[in-house]
């Protein structure tokens, strides 16, 4: 069931996103951008090194000059066979060395620079004690969108990772729910994705009944009876770009109401779909599935924003919020996912991740968005 790996981004391909990065760094008024390992630097390098180190791991794009990568010297080999490292030049330190030095020789002592999130404090405050005069910010916060905008290839592998993902909700929709524990369910679907093609299981989701009104409910011991409407949430990466969808099934036929709540959402999910076009601000895709829960009298129970973005992380910017004014365009990806959760009761949602195009938005996810009934 596994698909092909798509093809490998290229040195021109990571030399171009650091090219981008380095002009939205001056755009923004820093000097340059400090990125440890994670999203960011397996985004801008192709190189995932583990973040759990003490030891200094730093790229250093300034707005005006060539990159470094400054890394221990005993990961300087596979650094330097990472997919982006001809883009690069490479700083290796050994453990007799002071890393920080290496790194602040890179740097002006008087800059202002982005720095990533996950950071080590540890890193920062070694930067600052050399540095007392440069001044950092977070990268969320000075460049959110630094990885919003996917190009063509990027589009491509999270199409991919959503079609797996559709795959694996087709097949979940043939297993028996009633009499078996949400964690075996959870299970079938981890095994799913992996065997369309996922390397990397992030989460599955499978609140039943009651537990549908978590929104992040983790599965857990309880049975699934007839019944029971059960909420289904689940991705991960495939090739390195996430996928993430929901689907809510019913055991057994569902009464009135539940059809009502579900159809609410369904409608939801299409207006905030439909909103979904270049120049449009994010906040317009949120009010546009917020307006038809409230309209129904669902309001107080839609209790989280309408979406967050996916890339190389399966939460990233942009977020589909009131307040978020940002203007979508394309090549932007994030998920349109409203629903109504009745406490005590059970939960409704329904997911699609959304790439902006030229002239409006496609789903790339999709399967069935109507009420599936299992066994």
């Amino acid at each position: 069931m596994s698909s092909t790996a798509a093809a490998p981004f290229t040195a021109d391909d990571y030399r171009a996103r650091i090219a981008r990065a380095a002009a939205s760094a001056a755009e923004a008024g820093l000097a340059g951008l400090l990125v440890a390992p994670g999203p960011d630097l397996a985004h801008l390098t192709g190189y995932r090194p583990t973040a759990d180190t003490e030891r200094l791991t730093l790229l250093v794009v300034p707005a005006h000059g060539a990159p470094h990568l400054v890394v221990p010297a005993l990961e300087a080999g596979d650094a330097a066979r990472a997919p982006g490292a001809a883009a690069l030049t490479l700083r290796p330190w050994t453990d007799a060395d002071d890393p920080y030095a290496a790194a602040t020789a890179l740097l002006d002592p008087e800059g202002a620079f982005g720095i990533s999130d996950n950071a080590w404090s540890l890193h920062l405050l070694a930067l600052q004690r050399a540095l007392p005069r440069t001044a950092y910010r977070g990268l969320s916060d000075v460049l959110p969108m630094l990885r919003a905008v996917k190009d063509d290839r990027e589009l491509a592998r999270v199409a991919a990772a959503g079609a797996a993902a559709d795959a694996a909700y087709e097949e979940i929709l043939r297993v028996r729910f009633a009499g078996r524990r949400e964690s075996e369910i959870a299970a079938d679907l981890a095994a799913l994705l992996l065997a369309h093609g996922h390397s990397q299981v992030d989460f599955t989701v499978v609140g039943s009944g009651p537990n549908g009104a978590d929104p992040h409910h983790e599965a857990g011991e309880r049975v699934v009876a007839e019944g029971d409407m059960v909420v289904l949430d689940f991705g991960g990466l495939k090739d390195g770009y996430g996928s993430d969808t929901t689907r809510t099934v019913h055991v057994g036929e569902p009464t009135p109401e539940e059809r009502r709540v579900h159809d609410t959402v369904r409608a939801a999910q299409e207006a905030g779909c439909a909103a979904v076009r270049p120049g449009a601000a994010c906040q317009d895709v949120d009010r546009a599935a917020r307006a038809v829960i409230e309209d129904a009298g669902y309001g107080p129970y839609f209790i989280h924003r309408t979406g967050h973005g996916i890339g190389v992380t399966t939460h990233e910017p942009p977020y589909m919020i009131e307040g978020e004014e940002r203007p979508l365009v394309p090549g932007m990806c994030f998920s349109v996912e409203p629903g109504i959760y009745l406490p005590g009761r059970f939960g409704v949602r329904i997911e699609d991740i959304v790439a902006v195009t030229g002239t409006g938005g496609r789903r790339l996810n999709n399967t069935p968005r109507e009420l599936a009934i299992v066994e």
